[in-house]
């Protein structure tokens, strides 16, 4: 394994950037040995935390988190030693197969068609406090909220932790636009960017979140755009979706030598504050030094108040978190100052704001009807519409 020292605009968390590819040798042992070994399932999250495990997304983390680690992010939010970290990185088994484990064994790790993808160093069992987790993690219990009934309905009673190797990756949904965090960091290199700010969604890209990039790369030499691609609730939209919207707005709308568009192949949460730390760190490792912050990151429903997620960055030293939030306040269009804004910069009350609820967008885009241009990019409009009508 080689585990690299960057000299980039900004180091990875903790200072290195993991890579958990085994060479040519041991992978080909690795496989042999896999058909007798115990092997766990993963689904569609654990396989995308594998991958981000092994590309160094989630550096320093090397493997599924131990019994110490975990302890110490569920009740600290941060791993033994300090270094901030705010969500759980778990594989969990359900308990009457993790009692066929044991600690120093190593375990195949398959996909949910039953491919092998890696193997995991078993270094630790622990029982998992799934309400404990709940409410430190997601401040409620409710299983209406999609991150919880994740936790309680689809994961195992326990966590395994340990090292993995990753053996096969899956082939990325969009080619065209992936990027492992060595790849990131090469493009900024040999594009001169030293200030990169990232732009973390899972919605359609509409001109509220075009306004909040746009200002950020007025501060900054580079953008990352970096569509979050991976597992998320199924009333959602679908990534390709999201994809064509960016696609559609790099042609026409962003300088296209100073803006990236890459995928993240990461599973939501649905953590609001603690995901938005997080959020942030996985940027800082794909080599950003600036990331956008804006209303209710990586919420859902009520569960967490409007800036909380910006409010969590209190919590750290800047020099612990290493990369810079960009803090924006709910953004759109006034027709009095004829351009976009924010409370910050309108003076003028809500009857000249074009400011519309995801409900109401998406009752237009059903109905076929294209909401006003100043809330959404009519080429932006039109693709969802069409994927409305195709659902």
């Amino acid at each position: 394994m080689q585990d690299h020292v960057q000299t980039d605009a900004i180091a990875p968390h903790g200072g290195r950037l993991v890579s958990r590819f085994p060479d040519d040798e041991t992978r080909a042992e690795l496989r042999d040995r896999a058909a007798a070994l115990p092997a766990v399932r993963l689904d569609i999250r654990a396989l995308c935390d594998l991958e981000l495990i092994a590309i160094g997304a989630f550096s320093p983390l090397e493997g599924f988190m131990s019994g110490a680690q975990y302890e110490s992010v569920v009740e600290n939010g941060r791993l033994p030693g300090g270094l901030p970290w705010t969500i759980p990185i778990t594989l969990s088994a359900p308990r009457a197969q993790a009692e066929k484990l044991r600690e120093g064994a190593q375990v195949a790790l398959r996909a949910p068609d039953g491919r092998l993808v890696g193997v995991l160093e078993l270094e630790d069992r622990f029982a998992h406090d799934k309400p404990r987790e709940a409410e430190r993690i997601y401040r409620t219990t409710d299983l209406a909220h999609p991150g919880v009934a994740y936790l309680f309905q689809e994961m195992g009673d326990v966590l395994l932790g340990g090292k993995i190797h990753l053996l096969d990756r899956l082939p990325p949904p969009f080619p065209a636009h992936h990027n492992d965090p060595r790849d990131t960091r090469a493009l900024f290199r040999t594009r001169g960017w030293r200030k990169i700010a990232a732009f973390q969604t899972r919605n359609p890209i509409h001109r509220a979140h075009e306004y909040l990039t746009k200002v950020a790369l007025e501060i900054c030499d580079g953008l990352l755009l970096h569509p979050l691609v991976g597992a998320t609730k199924e009333d959602d939209i679908p990534a390709h979706v999201r994809m064509q919207c960016y696609e559609v707005l790099m042609q026409g709308y962003y300088p296209r030598d100073r803006v990236l568009l890459s995928c993240l192949p990461a599973a939501m949460r649905y953590a609001g504050p603690k995901e938005a730390i997080l959020h942030a760190i996985v940027r800082k490792n794909y080599g950003c030094t600036h990331f956008i912050v804006g209303r209710d990151h990586a919420g859902v429903g009520n569960y967490y108040g409007s800036y909380d997620a910006q409010k969590i960055f209190d919590q750290y030293r800047p020099d612990e978190i290493g990369i810079v939030p960009l803090m924006f306040e709910h953004s759109f269009y006034c027709r009095r100052c004829v351009s976009m804004a924010t409370t910050k910069t309108c003076p003028h009350d809500a009857q000249a704001r074009v400011s519309l609820s995801g409900t109401k967008v998406r009752d237009l885009l059903r109905q076929g009807q294209t909401p006003p241009p100043e809330f959404s990019r009519p080429e932006v409009a039109q693709i969802l519409i069409a994927a409305m009508k195709g659902s």
